[in-house]
């Protein structure tokens, strides 16, 4: 199991392996839980359970293409696993835009940019742990344990401010919020009653009005025919509970 000993020097270890924190941008994420809200233990079980899954993501890139040289052969990547796992939870935490980050790690843009994109999607895979044994990795799962254990949920939008996207990128004015006027991506949050967080969507444009997001995110269907779900929701999810009652 991994482990994580705090000390002069910072050792993550993982079944196999031995990562030595020794940059100041690693150690000092690693060190102040208020940058990530994770401690340095769950960085660890991450970095195990991950880090794997990575490796074998980018193996499989390179065998699958045609290729002159032996896998493995070329450049290095810049950032290795841990680098790219820290990068991506502070930039969902805080909002960090990519060119912070960049120069935080010593690294271009697009290596942020890139590192986002590859290890974001294997933590939304993960889910959330919600007790010991039990994950909840898609919507419907949610669903499913509010109306098996009777729990009220609570569902919200939340918008994140991003960088204006380049002129004469496509669908460019959908990324400004009709809310706070400013461009942003929105995400669906779903908590239970004590606001522990159950699910979190992937991002849409700031113009993609609450409800319809709810709809396209399938929140109806899985409503209806099941146990019977109480959900809190403000006005801007008016008019699902005309379709099923106990839905707002």
């Amino acid at each position: 199991r991994a482990r994580a000993w705090l000390g002069v020097r910072r050792w993550i270890l993982i079944p196999d392996h031995v990562h030595v924190v020794g940059n100041g941008s690693r150690a000092a994420i690693i060190s102040d839980r208020r940058i990530t809200g994770l401690s340095a233990g769950v960085i660890a079980e991450l970095v195990a359970e991950i880090g794997p899954l990575w490796h074998e993501g980018q193996q499989a890139r390179l065998e699958s293409r045609p290729r002159k040289r032996a896998v493995g052969a070329g450049a290095k990547h810049q950032l290795v696993f841990i680098d790219r796992l820290l990068a991506t939870l502070v930039h969902l935490r805080h909002g960090a835009t990519h060119d912070v980050l960049a120069c935080w790690f010593g690294v271009d843009r697009s290596t942020i940019t890139r590192a986002i994109g590859e290890v974001r999607p294997l933590l939304a895979t993960r889910g959330c742990t919600i007790a010991t044994g039990v994950r909840l990795r898609t919507f419907a799962e949610v669903i499913d344990h509010l109306g098996a254990s009777g729990r009220t949920g609570i569902i919200d939008g939340t918008e994140i401010r991003v960088r204006r996207p380049a002129a004469g990128r496509k669908d460019r004015e959908k990324f400004i919020s009709g809310k706070n006027k400013q461009n942003a991506v929105k995400a669906m949050i779903l908590t239970d009653a004590s606001g522990k967080l159950l699910f979190c969507s992937p991002a849409q444009p700031a113009s993609c009005a609450d409800i319809t997001h709810a709809r396209q995110l399938g929140l109806v269907k899985h409503l209806t025919g099941g146990p019977a779900v109480e959900i809190l929701a403000d006005a801007g999810y008016q008019g699902l509970g005309a379709l099923r009652p106990a839905a707002a």
